[in-house]
C-alpha cells in the first residue's frame, strides 16, 4: 500500500450500529436528542469513548451555538484553527457557516491561503490577530489581548481563546482519525506539507 493510499483510510470509521455498547448507544440517543442530528465527523470519532463525546458536545453546545461573539467573528476563529491543523472535515463544514455568517469569500480564500485578510473590520482584525498570535507564539500580546476586551470584554476574550481550543481538540481527533472530508461540501483547503 503506497503512503497516498495510507493516508486516506479513515482509522477511525463511524462504528456500525449492530456493534455499539450500551454506553455508546446511549450516547448517541443523548447527542442526537440533545442536537437534533444525529452525530457527524469528529463525534463519530469521540463515539470510541463515549464520554468525551457527549463531555464535548456539552461543550460544543455552548462554544458553537451561544458563545459571547459576533457570529462572523466565531466563525473566523473556527476556520482559522482549522487552517493551522490543515482540517478539511472542521474546513467543509464552517466554509459555509462562515459565509452564512457574512465573511467574506476574499477573507475565506485568505485563511486558506495562510494570508491575513484585507479589509476586515475592526472587530474581524481583532479577532484575526488574537488568534494567529495564540495559534504561533502559543500566547497573545498585551496590544492584542486590549484591542479584542475592547470589542468584546473579557468574557469575548476566554469564550474566542475556548472557541480556539475547542475546535484545536475537534481537529486534533479528526487528524488522528484521518476523518475524511464531507463529500457534500466542496470547500477544500490547500494542501500544506507535513514537516
Amino acid at each position: 500500500m503506497t503512503k497516498s493510499n495510507l493516508a486516506a483510510l479513515d482509522r477511525l470509521p463511524p462504528i456500525p450500529e449492530s456493534q455499539w455498547t450500551e454506553e455508546q448507544r446511549a450516547a448517541v440517543k443523548a447527542f442526537s436528542e440533545g442536537r437534533g442530528y444525529e452525530p457527524l465527523g469528529p463525534f463519530w470519532v469521540l463515539l470510541y469513548s463515549p464520554e468525551v463525546m457527549l463531555r464535548a458536545k456539552a461543550m460544543g453546545d455552548y462554544l458553537r451555538y451561544r458563545n459571547s461573539l459576533p457570529r462572523d467573528v466565531s466563525e473566523l476563529v473556527i476556520l482559522m484553527t482549522a487552517r493551522a491543523w490543515s482540517q478539511q472535515f472542521e474546513w467543509g463544514h464552517h466554509v459555509v457557516y462562515a459565509l452564512e455568517a457574512g465573511l467574506s469569500r476574499a477573507h475565506i480564500d485568505a485563511v486558506a491561503d495562510g494570508r491575513r485578510p484585507e479589509g476586515m473590520s475592526a472587530a474581524l482584525a481583532a479577532a484575526y490577530d488574537f488568534t494567529h498570535e495564540l495559534q504561533v507564539n502559543k500566547r497573545v500580546s498585551d496590544a492584542t489581548y486590549a484591542r479584542v476586551v475592547e470589542q468584546f470584554e473579557q468574557k469575548g476574550a476566554v469564550d474566542m481563546a475556548a472557541v480556539g481550543g475547542y475546535y484545536t481538540m475537534l481537529a486534533m481527533v479528526m487528524n488522528v482519525a484521518q476523518t475524511p472530508a464531507p463529500v457534500d461540501r466542496p470547500d477544500r483547503l490547500p494542501v500544506w506539507p507535513v514537516g
